[in-house]
């Protein structure tokens, strides 16, 4: 036998299994280390930037959008309170206006009874005149016919002067005497 073979034999073969080397779990460390540097270095910052900016413009997003909010609810206030101020304004107008009608009305009303007065007046003076005049003539026409019939019967004719007087005379006792009767 060869010496090499008997050595060779002599040496335990080794066994197949796990084996920890440190060196390459080192190196696989390292390796590691390294590439999570880079990574953190070149991706995980720019997309932490990008995730930070994006954070700053959804809080400035939210900050404008309570202050558009606030703004919708003074502008909603404001509204209602003109809003208010027109009915106001409105009800003051309305309130006028038919304080202005009514007004015109009691005027046009005090006005037509004033005109209806006058006219009530003026018919009562016109038909006192008419109803005077009327029986003027009633009177002398009763005189013209009185005397007539007292000429017929007496046979003579008197003068136009004393006649007249005669029948004034007459009517007017007659007048007075049914004035008593009436009364």
């Amino acid at each position: 036998m060869n010496p090499l073979a008997a050595v060779a034999a002599a040496v335990p073969a080794p066994e197949p299994g796990l084996s920890i080397n440190f060196f390459w779990v080192i190196v696989a460390a390292l390796n590691f280390i390294v590439f999570l540097a880079l990574i953190w270095r070149f991706a995980f910052d720019p997309i932490a930037n990008i995730l930070a900016e994006r954070k700053s413009r959804i809080d400035q997003g939210l900050a404008d959008a309570e202050q558009a909010r606030k703004d919708r609810d003074a502008g909603l206030a404001e509204r209602e309170a003109v809003i208010a101020q027109a009915r106001r304004e409105a009800a003051e107008l309305v309130a006028r206006a038919q304080k202005s009608a009514e007004d015109l009305r009691v005027a046009d009303i005090a006005a037509t009874k004033a005109e209806l007065d006058g006219i009530r007046v003026r018919a009562a003076a016109e038909i006192a005149a008419e109803r005077d005049r009327a029986l003027a003539d009633l009177r002398a026409q009763v005189a013209d016919l009185a005397l007539a019939a007292a000429g017929k019967v007496v046979g003579e004719t008197m003068t136009d002067t004393r006649q007249r007087r005669l029948v004034e005379e007459f009517l007017g006792d007659a007048a007075s005497s049914s004035d008593n009767r009436s009364n």
